[in-house]
């Protein structure tokens, strides 16, 4: 594996935002999460649970609800009062429409997904219909006293159950007038509280709402009399979201304290027919407010404050042990934030508004490459790490992407409408920052950005699907090329890859497919064959031209360029596959590069390990140990050949958010301690626990 001097950075200061609600697609498998910032993620659940979009935040953009209707269109509405709709090809948002009703809290389509429903501030509940390119205003429901907090179809599409503050409402879709109105109980633990908050109601097929409150109630309700049927007391505090299972024989809650209770639908004896709502089972993996939940046919699935999305697995419902069983906590994202100028050891990190460039620190040295110590020592510093910059953004919108270039002299980000690139100066300790103006309208904006290795040339992928090329050179900029996509087609570019002598061009779209571009050439080479799964990251490797592609399923291909095939390396290991546990682990790779000087080794990463694939060595079988290659030091040289196997992998450095080389002994690795995250959210609600 060799050795290497590892400088292990842990000052970027990133805290992922809270988890505002979710929507889960059962046609399609995804998930959709929006978060406090504005940002939206497309999860596909199908393809081991990686994060393959995303639509960055806005500060004005407080998002509240989230659906999906019509199978694949996806709606958001939040307290500015708007509702928008998102464009999952080219990812940005098709348009926003003003509801005309304050501040939008809940939202929710249609059974049949042809029609939108929305709760406003002023108590108004707002019905669109959904054409094939917007959507438009059908008619206003009977105005209640309060803000509409939830909403739920029943699954006919006839009636509507509306949560507000102290009452449920039941409407009729056709008159739009109220039919029920049921009052909410405000005692709470013996004690009456000021107002009882409808958090949530779902309308299920045979009448029963099922509603959760501010006084940690989950009651039930017949629709048809208006009248209370049972109640749980489940909580101390909020109960703030429920979800239900299309079958409606389960469905899920999430509480303030952090706990998920689920309920089941269960006979009341063995041999009954008539059934009950049980409470079986109480999940407390989050430490924070579980603001929404979902239920899939197969997990249960909750995000919050705590910044973790969870998935739970029903093991009662996975056929298989698969990607399925097991328990999966999300908290970081599937995408680099952080980029590196390794001629002058700096790291760029990339926050929602504004940048830091940071020098890395140094130890004494005896030589170039040679330190003192032994292995596993920590050295002392000689020289801290020093923050150089701190680029604030200006407007409301979030950065979506960022690059620094090799050198060191570049900075490049983007956010929805705005690209910049700027000049840095270096004099002795001093920087000194310029910024290009006058930038061509066509780089409005980029969802990827990426530097050659010499620096002089920007590759700028937009939200048209168009790869930009921009030759740089003193402080100026000339544009080159631009790659158009295909006709008919408007697929996004996510992410980038340059050859090391700056003549090939990998480019990978949100439909799995990696095109390859001749940069000299200025023309489409070739397209690597299409894969079911999609692209978490890439890397060309120097000399050889092979492009090393990881999926999102942890299968890694090898890709000859100039050939036009696939490596005999990569055949041979599609031909015995990898290890079990290597396909068994659950976040993709997110990092790929290469040893300057050892032609037959790829370096890699996920957030929780970091491995070396020396393709001279064979591959290891699933009788093989894969995390522990290393035979005991007094073992013979032809044992250890014997029991060496390529793959080399390290877990010391987790969460592990980016990992490359500096030169061909020195390592960055930038790691983010869940404790340091948690210890900067907002302090949970105190429980009692016995004995204190």
């Amino acid at each position: 594996m060799g050795e290497f001097k590892v400088h292990r950075v842990r000052f970027f200061n990133y805290v992922p935002s809270g988890i505002r609600c979710v929507a889960y697609n059962n046609q399609s498998n995804r998930l959709a999460v929006s978060r406090t910032d504005g940002t939206v993620e497309i999860y596909n659940l199908s393809a081991n649970y990686f994060q393959e979009k995303f639509f960055p935040g806005h500060e004005s953009r407080a998002t509240e609800a989230l659906c999906w209707a019509e199978g694949q269109r996806l709606f958001s509405a939040g307290l500015n009062g708007e509702i928008m709709e998102y464009d999952l090809q080219a990812l940005n948002i098709k348009y926003a429409m003003d509801a005309f009703g304050g501040p939008i809290w809940s939202m929710a389509a249609s059974p049949s997904g042809s029609q939108l429903l929305v709760g406003c501030e002023d108590g108004s509940v707002k019905l669109f219909q959904i054409t094939p390119d917007k959507i438009q205003f059908e008619r206003n429901f009977d105005r209640q006293k309060s803000r509409i907090l939830s909403l739920s179809w029943h699954p006919s599409g006839t009636h509507i159950a509306a949560g507000s503050i102290d009452y449920i409402s039941v409407f009729d879709v056709k008159s739009g007038s109220a039919v029920h109105k049921m009052i909410v109980d405000r005692q709470y633990m013996g004690v009456s509280k000021r107002k009882c908050i409808v958090w949530g109601v779902a309308f299920l097929s045979d009448g029963t709402i099922i509603s959760v409150d501010s006084a940690g109630k989950v009651q039930f309700w017949d629709s048809a009399t208006g009248t209370l049927v049972k109640s749980h007391l489940i909580a101390n505090a909020d109960v703030q979201s429920i979800a239900v299972a299309d079958q409606e024989d389960s469905f899920v809650v999430g509480t303030a304290e952090g706990t998920v209770f689920h309920f089941q639908l269960v006979p009341v004896t063995s041999n009954s027919s008539e059934k009950q709502w049980v409470r079986t089972k109480p999940f407390q993996h989050h430490t924070h407010d579980v603001r929404t939940v979902a239920h899939s046919p197969t997990a249960l699935i909750s995000g919050g404050t705590d910044t973790h999305l969870v998935f739970r697995p029903l093991m009662e419902k996975v056929e298989v042990k698969n990607y399925d069983a097991a328990l999966r906590k999300i908290t970081f994202p599937h995408r680099c934030l952080i980029s590196c100028s390794k001629k002058r050891q700096l790291l760029l990190f990339q926050f929602a508004h504004h940048l830091e460039l940071w020098r890395l620190g140094s130890t004494v040295a005896t030589g170039k490459f040679l330190v003192s110590g032994k292995n596993g020592d920590t050295l002392p510093l000689s020289k801290n790490a020093d923050h150089l910059l701190h680029l604030k953004t200006k407007g409301p919108e979030n950065i979506i992407c960022s690059c620094i270039s090799p050198c060191g002299s570049w900075i490049a980000y983007s956010t929805v409408s705005r690209f910049f690139l700027y000049r840095l100066n270096y004099e002795h300790d001093n920087i000194s920052l310029k910024r290009v103006s006058k930038m061509p309208a066509f780089l409005r904006s980029a969802l990827q950005i990426l530097f050659s290795e010499d620096s002089t040339k920007l590759f700028v992928a937009s939200n048209q699907g168009a790869l930009h090329i921009v030759q740089l050179s003193g402080g100026s900029f000339k544009h080159l090329h631009a790659f158009q996509p295909q006709s008919g087609t408007v697929e996004a570019m996510c992410l980038l890859a340059v050859s090391p002598d700056g003549n090939w061009l990998a480019a990978s779209g949100t439909s799995a497919g990696v095109h390859v571009y001749n940069v000299k050439q200025l023309k489409l080479h070739c397209t690597v064959p299409a894969y079911n799964f999609p692209v978490t990251a890439m890397a060309i490797a120097p000399n050889t031209n092979n492009l090393v592609i990881a999926h999102s399923d942890q299968q890694v291909f090898e890709y000859s360029i100039p050939d036009k095939q696939y490596t005999d390396w990569s055949r041979t290991v599609q031909k015995q596959g990898f290890h079990h546990l290597w396909l068994q682990r659950d976040t993709p790779i997110t990092h790929i590069s290469f040893h300057p000087k050892r032609p037959m080794h790829i370096l890699l990463h996920d957030a929780y390990m970091f491995c070396i694939i020396d393709k001279s060595l064979p591959l290891p079988n699933d009788k093989t140990l894969l995390y522990n290659p290393f035979p005991p030091t007094n073992e013979s040289d032809v044992i250890r050949r014997r029991t060496a196997h390529a793959f080399k992998i390290s877990k010391i450095y987790k969460p592990l958010l980016f990992m490359d080389l500096l030169d061909e002994r020195t390592l960055v690795a930038v790691e983010r301690p869940l404790d340091d995250i948690i210890a900067q959210l907002p302090p949970p609600i105190k429980k009692k626990k016995f004995g204190t």
